[in-house]
């Protein structure tokens, strides 16, 4: 083979078994102009719309915050609790904030961002139910979210218990209005869903009966961004010191955010 040939060939055949470089996704958002954030706005107060139909909501200000600071444009991408992975490993979505808390099991195909909130996840029940531990939801009938952390949390909670019948809705939305509705006494939810729903039906009688967990919030991302994540971080680690992400939560939940998150 001509030399000039042979060291063609070679280098070719370098190009193509060295590894393909991980997608910059950040650039990316910043070519386009805009970034795509997944969002449940379904879910109150992380999600909602308002009474002129526009997104609101502590997810919804947070994605504001977030894209403002990064000089683009937010493009709010619809999703459910069961959703918001698919989303962001379709890359229908560049980042999730959406009630987003961190879960051993998806962390096995997603990265998060550090924490910046926290989501505790409860049952509601009526006083009358009489539910002080899991033993207690023996043959009665749950309302939860797909996909979500309480989801998780009571599936853990009531292996072994008999009788449970967990009735799983496709999101937030359809869950509280079976509630309400009275298609289900009992509610599986993040802490914020389940005060707001025993304010707006006070004929339900709803009372926290069981905290099952306390989850901290953060930012879904793709594995292997590594520009994108070391952003997103930072932008995090500023915007709790400034008090930012603080007065979101505040504003939304009534509370400073923990210690251990704002430190």
């Amino acid at each position: 083979m001509h030399f000039g040939k042979m060291v063609g060939a070679a280098v070719a055949l370098l190009l193509y078994t060295l590894p393909v470089a991980a997608a910059d996704t950040l650039q990316t958002i910043r070519d386009r102009g805009r970034i795509l954030v997944a969002i449940d706005i379904s879910h109150p107060p992380y999600g909602m719309l308002d009474d002129k139909a526009q997104e609101t909501g502590s997810d919804v200000e947070t994605a504001k915050l977030l894209a403002k600071d990064l000089g683009v444009k937010l493009e709010i991408v619809p999703v459910s609790g069961a959703n918001r992975v698919p989303f962001l490993l379709s890359k229908k979505a560049d980042i999730v904030i959406a009630s987003f808390s961190i879960t051993d099991e998806r962390k096995r195909v997603i990265n998060y961002s550090k924490p910046y909130g926290v989501i505790p996840v409860v049952i509601a029940a009526p006083a009358s139910e009489k539910i002080t531990q899991a033993a207690d939801l023996a043959g009665k009938a749950i309302a939860v979210a797909r996909g979500t952390t309480a989801d998780i949390e009571l599936t853990r909670l009531v292996k072994g218990v008999s009788g449970v019948n967990i009735v799983r809705y496709e999101d937030e939305s359809t869950t509280n209005t079976a509630v309400a509705t009275g298609q289900q006494k009992i509610l599986a939810a993040a802490l914020s869903t389940a005060n707001s729903m025993k304010e707006s039906n006070p004929d339900k009688k709803l009372e926290i009966s069981l905290t099952m967990n306390d989850y901290p919030m953060a930012i879904g991302l793709r594995k292997d961004d590594p520009q994108l994540q070391e952003w997103i971080d930072k932008w995090i680690t500023d915007n709790l010191a400034n008090g930012e992400l603080n007065k979101i939560y505040k504003k939304y939940y009534g509370m400073d955010l923990p210690e251990n998150i704002k430190g």
